[in-house]
Formats: C-alpha cells, structure tokens, sequence
C-alpha cells in the first residue's frame, strides 16, 4: 500500500487509498490537458514578445494614467492573444459581473432588447439586466430582455431562437460556463455554431460571450469563432491567481471603444485609467494563466471521476471533455453541501480554521455555501466551491493554482463527507 503522505492534513487512510485509485487512471487525461496549456502557453508569450513587453511596462502610474506604458501593452497583449481588434483590461473593472454590465450597458440603448439563446443567465446578472428589479439596471434604462431555454437534452433549441430574433433584438449574450446550473458548458465549436445560426438569421448583430472560467480549456476562444466581445474576471483564469483585481473585454474596436467609454466617460474613454501598481500581477498572472487553467482542469477532471465512482451524478461526467474548469457535483442535500463546503475550506492556505455556512449574498436570491481560502479574496482560480442552497443541492468545484493543492482539496472534501456518513467507501 502506497504510504497516505497527507495524513498530517487529516486525510485518513480509507480515503487516500481510494483517492489514489482513482488518479491512477487519469494519465492520459491529464496528458492531454498539459498539450493545451503548453499550445496557450506559447501563444501568450508570443503575444508579449511580439507587443516588446519591457520593464518599464511593469510600473505604475498615478492620476489620470496618461501615456500608461504598461496599461496600453498589456491590453494590446490581450487583443492578439484572442485575436480581436482590440481589448479593454483594467484593475478598475471590479468583477466579471461589473465587466459584463459595461460590455452591456455600453453596446444596448433604449428600445433595443437582449437576447440570451442558452437560457437563465448567472445569478449576479439577473439585476444587472432587470430580471430582478434593481436601480440602475437595463430594464431601467428602456432595454427588454428575452431569453430562449434549453432543450431537455441541454442543446440549443434552433426554431425557438430564430423565432426570438426581431426587429428589436441589438445584442445576443451567451453564457458559456454553466453557472449555478447542471447543464454542460459549451465547446468554442458549439458557441460558433450558434453564432454562425444567429448572424445568418440577422447581420449585424452583435454577440458577447460570457468567457468566465473557460478562458485557456481549450486552443481557441469564442472571439475566433465569431464573437464581437469576449468577457471575463482576472481574479479567474486569465489572472493566473496573480491578479488581484480587474476585469477584460476583447472584442471589435466599435464595440470595445463603447466599453471605454462606459468605464470611464464619453470623449476620454481609453486614455485615462491609472494602472497604480498592479501591472505586474496583472503581466505575470496572465503569463502564467495557461498551466495554472490546466491544474483546475486537472483537478475538476478527478473530481469528476471520485465523485462519479460514488454514485453521485456529476457535470461533466467522468468521459466528456471539458471547455471550463468548474465541476458541478450533485450532492443531493445542504449537509452534504456544507460537508464538501468544510473539506474545501479546510484545504486553504487562508483562513483553514473557518467553518463556511450558508449565508445571504449580495446579487443572490438564495443562501449560498461558499468555501474560498485564497490569497485573493473571492479568487475562483484558486481552490474554492460554491453553490446556492436549494434543489438539486449541487456544489460548483472549481480552481487550484497548482494540481497538488486541487488534489488535496478533493481529498478533503470527500473525508468530510465519510466522516458524516453521507457517503461509504
């Protein structure tokens, strides 16, 4: 029997043994996510090569952040690693929802209506869009909102969206993560299929992707296959778990100018914004983003296979391949997701000793479970899961800046659960 190396971090015998069995079949998986992260890997150095990226471009600035050196590469860097004209990337977006209020708010006007073809989009939009009252939002503002569910099956459901589609409808949102859903999240290949559908039934129209937790799973992005923005959070894939603030939006120069704007005001846009003293996280984290996406995969793709071995149901399953880096786990109650919730947390470099319990959140409906031990707060590349008490009672798994730590969360999480009974092994 192999010797169980955590037993210090109160991992028992029973489940590392049954850990290690798992992982033993899991090479060749790993094999092949290591293949994307060293494709992206050198990509984004060739981004930063070819924008001569130099010292001076890792200092700050202060005030109004003319001629920003760093802030004007970096966001260069960004356009010509997801292909697009340009891109917008600021520490002064707060969050991947604030990133995509502005990408929002900035390309709809009133009269005009959004479409989302993929169903419900994420909790903290739902505000954001007017879904849920709220001052501020675009239903506030004179834009209408429409959404087209899923089929059962998970797939888009064509005939309902090309009838959707009118003379009113200005910008399309698709949500490529799952959210707090247990539905699967989409392939680039199948965003571009969509896309591809929705500017034949209507040129022009102008598509945002909601790239949270997808960005570096796989060799393209959706702005490659027809998208005018992408959209997501640095404290996400793209930070590398360096980032500690901010947000990205790359995208057509029409569409991303309008991004500026809103940020910041109508006539300065782009050339103000100081950078004050993050450009080096922000240049190293997303450096380093490709291998640090690939250790949540890893871990996610382990998640799956324990889980699933357990009898639990699991999204994506054990076989499917992966286009994020969350993993959904049906755990069927709120003790079960308060047990996984404490293993997690009991695996954090940070605040280890705290017992997460569910609790209200702003911009969620229901109480949410939320363990996250990270060195940035709120950082989902960082071993965290989360997940909203109510029915199916599923927890949404994501992050690990490096393997062995994702490991040993996983590990804990399912110690947790055989110490309550909630499972046997």
């Amino acid at each position: 029997m192999t010797p169980n190396l955590f037993r210090g971090l109160g991992i028992s015998d029973e489940v590392a043994s049954y850990s290690e069995k798992i992982l033993s079949g899991l090479k060749e998986r790993f094999a092949s996510v290591d293949a994307v992260a060293e494709f992206n890997q050198a990509k984004v150095l060739a981004a930063m090569q070819k924008n001569r990226v130099d010292a001076a471009c890792l200092t700050g600035t202060t005030g109004y952040g003319h001629d920003d050196k760093g802030r004007d590469t970096l966001e260069r860097v960004y356009a010509d690693v997801f292909h697009t004209e340009a891109a917008l990337v600021r520490p002064h977006l707060t969050c991947g929802t604030h990133a995509l209020a502005v990408a929002l708010s900035a390309n709809l006007l009133p009269g005009d209506e959004l479409l989302s073809p993929v169903g419900k989009p994420y909790d903290t939009l739902e505000e954001v869009i007017g879904i849920r009252p709220s001052p501020c939002s675009l239903a506030e503002m004179g834009v209408s909102y429409r959404q087209v569910d899923l089929l059962p099956d998970g797939t888009f459901d064509y005939d309902g969206i090309a009838a959707a589609i009118s003379e009113k409808t200005k910008l399309v949102t698709i949500q490529r993560s799952k959210g707090y859903q247990m539905r699967p999240t989409f392939s680039v290949k199948q965003i571009g299929d969509l896309i591809a559908f929705i500017k034949e039934k209507k040129p022009g129209l102008t598509v945002m992707v909601d790239n949270c937790y997808g960005e570096f799973t796989e060799t393209i992005e959706p702005s490659d296959v027809g998208a005018d923005m992408v959209v997501g959070s640095l404290i996400k894939n793209p930070g590398g778990g360096l980032a500690p603030i901010g947000g990205y939006i790359a995208g057509t120069n029409a569409c991303v100018q309008r991004c500026h704007y809103r940020l910041t005001a109508p006539g300065v846009g782009q050339d103000v914004g100081a950078s004050v003293s993050v450009m080096r996280d922000l240049y190293q984290g997303f450096f380093l983003s490709p291998t640090v996406a690939a250790s949540a995969l890893k871990g996610a793709i382990f998640a799956a296979n324990l889980y699933e071995s357990l009898g639990f149901r699991v999204v994506p399953d054990s076989t499917e391949s992966r286009h994020d880096i969350i993993q959904s786990i049906e755990l069927g109650s709120p003790e079960a997701m308060v047990a996984f919730a404490e293993g997690i947390q009991a695996a954090a470099p940070v605040d280890s000793y705290v017992a997460p319990v569910p609790s209200p959140i702003p911009g969620y409906a229901d109480d949410v479970i939320m363990a996250a031990g990270s060195f940035v707060q709120g950082s989902s590349i960082e071993l965290s899961a989360d997940g909203p008490i109510r029915e199916p009672y599923a927890i949404y798994f994501q992050g690990g800046l490096t393997f062995p730590h994702a490991k040993i969360g996983v590990m804990l999480s399912l110690q947790k659960l055989y110490e309550k009974g909630l499972v046997t092994l």
